[in-house]
């Protein structure tokens, strides 16, 4: 889940090589159709990434002057049959952003499936610091002082890292190229609050 959009282009802030191979997941699905649950697997993971991506398109859109939407507190949830985004939208942008991220995406800027706010990254930290911090309290002595100097070295050494190993984790695990995904419909609700969302409904496709 994407927490908030960036204002920067996707292509720039990422640490890593993002460079998957250009094959299709329906190809790997038919090899192992007989694992439960895979397609369901594989298809999130491809909604996951295009969400990201729809969320980089309205920045860039919004850093360009071309639309006025405020994306600075944009979130995002993916599911199986397409993706919410909470945040006030225009529809027709965001058409625009959803069709123009996917084509992006499947045309080689591949970097647009990762986004340093995505959910994963708050995963990442939380449980890095509570590893981290379990470590730390059973080598130092169990005195208050030394446990909570252990516990404030476990924090920091968990911000440090938390970024780079959470995109890790999108790139290799939560997302994949949406190259089986289409976009079918759009539709405006809300959420439990009261809040425009979006609805972006996606098909596969082999």
């Amino acid at each position: 889940m994407t927490a908030t959009a960036s204002t920067s282009s996707g292509t720039n802030n990422f640490p890593f090589d993002f460079s998957p191979h250009a094959t299709q997941d329906s190809d790997f699905l038919r090899q192992l159709e007989f694992v439960p649950g895979l397609k369901e697997i594989l298809t999130i993971r491809q909604v996951h990434a295009l969400e990201h991506a729809t969320v980089w398109v309205l920045s860039d859109l919004e850093n360009s002057g071309t639309t006025t939407d405020s994306n600075e507190s944009i979130g995002g949830m993916s599911t199986r049959q397409g993706f919410y985004l909470y945040g006030s939208v225009n529809p027709a942008r965001l058409q625009q952003a959803v069709e123009t991220a996917l084509q992006r995406i499947t045309s080689g800027e591949w970097n647009l499936a990762v986004h340093p706010r995505c959910g994963t990254n708050l995963s990442v930290a939380m449980t890095l610091t509570a590893g981290l911090a379990m470590g730390i309290n059973l080598l130092l002595p169990r005195k208050p002082i030394e446990q909570l100097l252990g516990f404030g070295v476990a924090v920091t050494a968990a911000t440090q890292l938390a970024p780079e190993l959470g995109s890790f984790a999108q790139k290799y695990i939560t997302t994949a190229i949406p190259f089986n995904l289409r976009l079918i419909n759009i539709s405006a609700t809300q959420d439990l609050w009261g809040r425009p969302t979006h609805f972006v409904q996606l098909s596969w496709i082999n």
